[in-house]
């Protein structure tokens, strides 16, 4: 069989070739096989002829493997052993992944939520590499291409289409200041944000939000002072200045003592934050992918920021 074409061979001899060099007896092995024993003797002769060689030879206590099929044998375990794998993988075990994956996040996940799923792939998944990139230009099209297997994302990101987003945690939006700002003893109002300078965070692009279409519609008009990548960037340039974020509650209180900061909520209806992971639809049936989200899940909930509710899984097109 040497130097022949797969699609040239008749690949219901391996399993009758294996079960004749392992039970040494054509009878018996057209027993296991379910064949009748005309049909294993033709499937020996087959093989005798694609081998040049006659595999079983009779010896006084019966059929003796012929060095050929000596060779064979090991060999032949080892091509079963692979092709089941491939018709009917095992079943998914963490334990047992050899795996890198790759994360985009930024830190206000890095804080509160990865200390968990990091706990997490120690105990169940040692052979996981967890390896987390900033946000770029590029990493949209290096998650929908599966360079990037999973991307922290929100609700209302843009995502490209055929794009597979599912909620993992939810957050609400707090109004941030120093602790001994000039409103401290007061609830901010809509005004109030065109009045002091702001520090956003802008992941990826020009610093644009949502923020700034809820202040247009009240007619009011803000002052961006800084503009960084980074959550606590942010909230350590707002305990120094007169400047104001709006931003992740649990990261907030979580800094707030550390910092000096004042949290209240925001003059606006809607201040709820749903974090998603996205991934590429290429990537949907990854178990390991599956079994990360629900960790990235768990963990969100153990750092209070868990869904209310059953996740939403949704197909971007």
């Amino acid at each position: 069989m040497q130097g022949a074409h797969i699609a040239g061979l008749d690949l219901k001899l391996v399993p009758a070739l294996e079960a004749l060099l392992r039970r040494r007896n054509v009878t018996h092995a057209a027993a296991e096989l379910g064949l009748s024993q005309p049909a294993m003797s033709r499937a020996l002769a087959r093989l005798r002829d694609l081998q040049g060689d006659p595999l079983l030879v009779r010896a006084p206590g019966g059929y003796v493997l012929t060095p050929r099929a000596q060779a064979l044998q090991p060999r032949l375990a080892e091509v079963l052993s692979q092709l089941g794998a491939v018709f009917h993988p095992r079943a998914f075990d963490p334990a047992l992944e050899r795996r890198v994956l790759r994360l985009a996040a930024a830190d206000v996940h890095t804080i509160i939520i990865l200390p968990g799923v990091a706990a997490r792939l120690a105990r169940e998944a040692p052979g996981v590499d967890l390896r987390v990139e900033t946000y770029g230009p590029t990493t949209a099209g290096r998650v929908l291409m599966g360079e990037v297997d999973l991307a922290f994302a929100l609700t209302t990101t843009p995502l490209p289409t055929g794009a597979y987003s599912e909620i993992v945690a939810e957050d609400r939006m707090v109004v941030v200041t120093r602790r001994d700002h000039p409103t401290a003893n007061r609830l901010w109002t809509m005004a109030d944000y065109g009045a002091y300078p702001h520090a956003t965070v802008a992941l990826v692009g020009d610093g644009q939000s949502e923020m700034d279409a809820v202040l247009a519609a009240a007619g009011v008009t803000r002052r961006v002072a800084l503009t960084t990548p980074h959550f606590v960037a942010a909230l350590a340039a707002v305990s120094a200045t007169d400047m104001v974020t709006t931003m992740s509650a649990a990261l907030a209180e979580r800094l707030a003592p550390a910092f000096g900061l004042r949290l209240q909520p925001p003059p606006f209806a809607e201040t709820r934050l749903e974090m998603t992971l996205a991934s590429s639809h290429i990537r949907a049936g990854d178990p390991l992918l599956a079994w990360f989200r629900n960790v990235v899940r768990q963990a969100a909930r153990e750092a209070g920021v868990g869904v209310r509710g059953e996740p939403l899984n949704s197909l971007c097109g």
